[in-house]
């Protein structure tokens, strides 16, 4: 999909559908403050207003009305489509809008698509959204269907500013590589097990890293047992497909080392089928995407690399399957980790802390400074937030702060949670020295309360993205299926920090 911006009146926009924001009748200045919008209304001889008087459009959030042949414009169909209160209208709601726009009129076979933002100020936030927005709504993970219907594709999207300046333009494309990152994440996760090992992970990490400047090291096997990886080798070891550690490494150009080092590590596990601790089958289907982790921060990564901020980033993604099996690790196992900790094996499905607990601590052994690992982690965290918010937990206030921040700017939604050590009263073990788990109550915690025994003093932040990163339905704006969720939020807090 071709994207461009134009800053032409609305009138000389020639396109199958120009689509224009509306509000709530109810909003604070009226349905219609925005100029843009009101000059479509003046051009089409008071339709919209027409639409409002009579009921037949409210402004509710995603409400669509079309006009074909409007009177005025140069394009082919005017679309409504509704954005709610304005007084809470956010960049990350217009996002939505534009990605709701998008599939709406997709399907009705309109190559050129055109939505009409407000000129101002926020020009370049807006640009910025609904160029985003269009493009993560236009990802689907049909890859593997033979039948599809007649192909309907959306070949140039434009996002209308009217008397916007040129730098919209670097506005324009930095939104391009954000969305595209997304999607890169969201393409990785919807693979099936069969064709998303550990191994073609790795491959995929290496093509990306050749395309875009990065180093990448793949530690195999057998590099992972010299290190002493007991904890992650301890998960692998019932699958027939050997693990494998994703390294890959940014530094700015031609500047002297930062004094910050970011390190992001994902939770890479292709399948959990639980191990011995089997899952129910109903929805197993879907632990193909407990690798969501480990996706984000080789999507972030790939944004890294394409927009360069002033600090040093390395990714460390650990890439394993958990399948039951004659070798398969047991309950009442105990491994010893890179750090020297044992841990005792209580469930065989908490998988995913026992190779972060390798990965943070390699990460920190490669010098990283700041440590945030995102994961697929708990069920419980789902059950506290459901599917709404990514559950944060972080040692540090700064790095915590520092995080929400990017989760706003970003449109994701990051919710804090405790940490207190009373909680470490529940990872205790008379066999070593902790447990993989705490027992029932507060698992999220007691999971991340695990994780920060192996990010030691570095500060660290965990985001525990089990109920984000999935949706179980389509949304108006997103197909069913991946979210991408938290690569934006990781390429803002990297660029933030870059210019600390």
């Amino acid at each position: 999909m071709q994207i461009r911006v134009d800053t032409r009146p609305i009138h000389e926009i020639d396109c199958d559908a120009l689509v224009v924001v509306a509000f709530d009748k109810d909003s604070p200045g009226g349905a219609l403050p925005w100029e843009v919008t009101r000059a479509a209304d003046t051009l089409a001889s008071g339709w919209i207003q027409q639409l409002y008087d009579s009921a037949e459009f409210t402004g509710k959030v995603f409400e669509t009305a079309v006009l074909h042949h409007p009177p005025g414009l140069a394009a082919k169909r005017l679309v409504l489509i509704g954005a709610g209160k304005r007084d809470k209208f956010t960049t990350a709601d217009l996002r939505r809008v534009s990605g709701a726009a998008l599939r709406f009129l997709k399907p009705k076979s309109m190559p050129v698509l055109a939505l009409a933002l407000d000129a101002g100020a926020a020009a370049a936030e807006q640009v910025a959204a609904a160029i985003e927005g269009a493009i993560l709504g236009d990802f689907e993970p049909d890859q593997y269907k033979t039948e599809k219907k007649e192909a309907k594709v959306v070949e140039e999207f434009v996002a209308v500013a009217p008397g916007g300046e040129a730098s919209l333009e670097e506005d324009a494309r930095r939104a391009r590589i954000i969305a595209e990152a997304q999607n890169f994440t969201r393409g990785l996760v919807s693979e099936p097990a069969n064709r998303m090992t550990p191994a073609l992970l790795a491959e995929r990490a290496r093509q990306l890293a050749a395309g875009e400047g990065l180093a990448c090291e793949v530690l195999d096997q057998d590099r992972l047992r010299q290190l002493g990886m007991g904890a992650l080798l301890g998960v692998a070891q019932g699958s027939a497909e050997p693990p494998v550690l994703i390294v890959l490494r940014y530094r700015p150009a031609d500047a002297p080392e930062p004094p910050a080092h970011l390190g992001l590590i994902g939770k890479g596990v292709t399948f959990d089928s639980g191990g011995i601790s089997i899952k129910p089958s109903d929805g197993m289907e879907k632990m193909k995407y407990d690798m969501a982790g480990a996706a984000a921060v080789i999507g972030a990564m790939r944004a890294i690399a394409q927009l360069r901020p002033a600090i040093a980033v390395t990714a460390v993604a650990p890439a394993v399957e958990n399948m039951p099996g004659g070798r398969a690790q047991r309950p009442g196992d105990i491994v010893t980790t890179l750090s020297g900790k044992t841990v005792e094996v209580i469930n065989t499905d908490a998988e995913g802390r026992l190779i972060l607990a390798d990965a943070l601590t390699y990460a920190r052994r490669l010098g990283c400074t700041h440590l945030v690992d995102a994961a697929t982690l708990t069920g419980a965290i789902v059950v506290a937030l459901g599917h709404v918010y990514v559950g944060l937990f972080s040692s540090d206030d700064a790095l915590r702060d520092r995080l929400l921040e990017a989760g706003r700017a970003a449109g994701d939604k990051l919710w804090p949670m405790p940490l207190d050590d009373d909680y470490k009263e529940q990872l205790k073990s008379a066999f070593a020295d902790l447990p993989n788990t705490g027992g029932r109550w507060g698992g999220a915690v007691t999971a991340a309360m695990f994780l920060k025994e192996f990010a030691d003093t570095t500060p660290w932040a965990h985001l525990d993205i089990a109920g984000t990163a999935w949706l179980e339905d389509a949304k108006p704006y997103l197909a069913k299926g991946p979210s991408g969720v938290p690569v934006r939020t990781l390429l803002q807090l990297a660029l933030k920090m870059g210019s600390a």
